[in-house]
C-alpha cells in the first residue's frame, strides 16, 4: 500500500506478544479485516487489540496518540482508544507498537446506524467537545498528522494536481469550482481548535444503532475547524446536515471550506490509492465527491 511499508503478519504478532507480554501469550490473535491505511490491527483475546505502525511516519503518530489520548478521553462524549501497554521493536519489526482496550462496534456505515439525524447530533457533540478542549501545546499541522488543520491554500497545488490526474473520471470543472470557492472563503481567524482530522465511517464505531466510539487519532491536530466539519459530506445525507450545522453552529465560511476539503481529501485519496490497494477508501472517496456535487453548494 505504501512504498516504505513494513509487512506484518499474524505470526509476527504472536512472537512479539510471547516475548514481551507473557501474561497474554495464551490469548487468541486474529487480524481485524476492516483496518485503515496506516496500521496493522489484530485482536488479542476478546478485550484487547494490537496496533502496529506500517511506516516510519505512522510510528511517530502512534507516539503522539499515546501522549494525548489519555488526556483527551475524559473530556469526550464518545469512547476513544486508550493504550494499556507499549511494545518495543523486535524480531525485525522496527517500530514501537501498542496494545489498547478493544472498543466494540462496527464501522458506522448506514447499515449499522439506525437514525441519520441522531448520528448528526452525536457527531456534532463529539466535534463540539473536541473544539472546547483547552489543553495547551497540541500538535499543529505537520507531516506527522498529514498537515490536518492547515489553511486550505497550502493544499492548493496538491489538490489541483490530483484533480488533473483524475480527469475523465469526474467532472474536473465542477470539482475545481468547489475547491476554488473554498479557497475564496474567509480563512479561520479564531484560535486553533482540537481536531480528529479524519472523521469518516472507517474511524467511527456504531453499536446497537448508535455512534459509540471514535478511533484512529493519527491525524490529531489543532487548527481550522473546517477539517472536522467536512464529515457531513462523508457521513450524512442531506436532511441530516441541517441537524449537524444547528448543533455545532457552523458559520458560512467554515461550511464552504469544509465542503472544499471533502473534495480535496477525496481526489488526493483517489490519485494515490486504487481498487487493489484500498478498495474501501476508493469507494468512499467517490461517494464523497458525489455527495458534494449533488448538493450544488446549497447550505441547509
Amino acid at each position: 500500500m505504501h512504498r516504505d511499508e513494513v509487512l506484518v503478519d499474524e505470526a509476527l504478532v504472536r512472537q512479539l506478544i510471547a516475548e514481551q507480554f507473557s501474561e497474554w501469550v495464551e490469548l487468541a490473535v486474529r487480524p481485524v479485516t476492516a483496518w485503515g491505511t496506516d496500521n496493522a490491527v489484530y485482536r488479542l483475546g476478546e478485550d484487547l487489540v494490537v496496533r502496529l505502525p506500517r511506516t516510519p511516519r505512522t510510528s511517530r503518530t502512534l507516539e503522539m496518540e499515546r501522549h494525548w489520548l489519555p488526556q483527551l478521553a475524559p473530556r469526550l462524549p464518545l469512547a476513544v482508544p486508550v493504550p494499556v501497554a507499549d511494545g518495543a521493536p523486535a524480531r525485525g519489526y522496527p517500530f514501537t507498537w501498542s496494545v489498547y482496550r478493544w472498543l466494540p462496534g462496527e464501522n458506522a456505515t448506514a447499515d449499522w446506524v439506525d437514525d441519520s439525524g441522531q448520528l448528526a447530533t452525536d457527531l456534532a457533540r463529539f466535534v463540539s467537545a473536541m473544539q472546547r478542549i483547552e489543553l495547551r501545546d497540541g500538535p499543529g499541522p505537520s507531516e506527522l498528522n498529514a498537515h490536518r488543520g492547515e489553511p486550505l491554500a497550502r493544499r492548493d497545488a496538491r489538490t489541483r494536481a490530483s484533480i488533473r490526474a483524475l480527469e475523465g473520471e469526474f467532472d474536473a470543472g465542477a470539482i475545481t469550482m468547489v475547491w476554488e470557492e473554498a479557497l475564496a472563503a474567509s480563512e479561520w481567524d479564531g484560535p486553533p481548535v482540537w481536531l480528529h482530522g479524519d472523521l469518516d465511517s472507517r474511524n467511527l464505531l456504531a453499536d446497537q444503532g448508535r455512534l459509540t466510539a471514535v478511533i484512529d487519532f493519527g491525524t490529531l491536530s489543532v487548527g481550522d475547524p473546517a477539517w472536522d466539519v467536512m464529515v457531513v459530506w462523508k457521513m450524512l445525507p442531506g436532511d441530516a446536515r441541517e441537524a449537524f450545522c444547528a448543533a455545532l453552529s457552523v458559520d458560512d465560511a467554515t461550511w464552504v471550506r469544509g465542503r472544499g476539503l471533502a473534495v480535496a481529501q477525496a481526489v488526493t485519496a483517489l490519485a494515490y490509492y486504487t481498487e487493489e490497494t484500498n478498495a474501501i477508501l476508493v469507494h468512499e472517496a467517490r461517494s464523497w465527491i458525489a455527495n458534494v456535487l449533488a448538493d450544488g453548494g446549497a447550505r441547509p
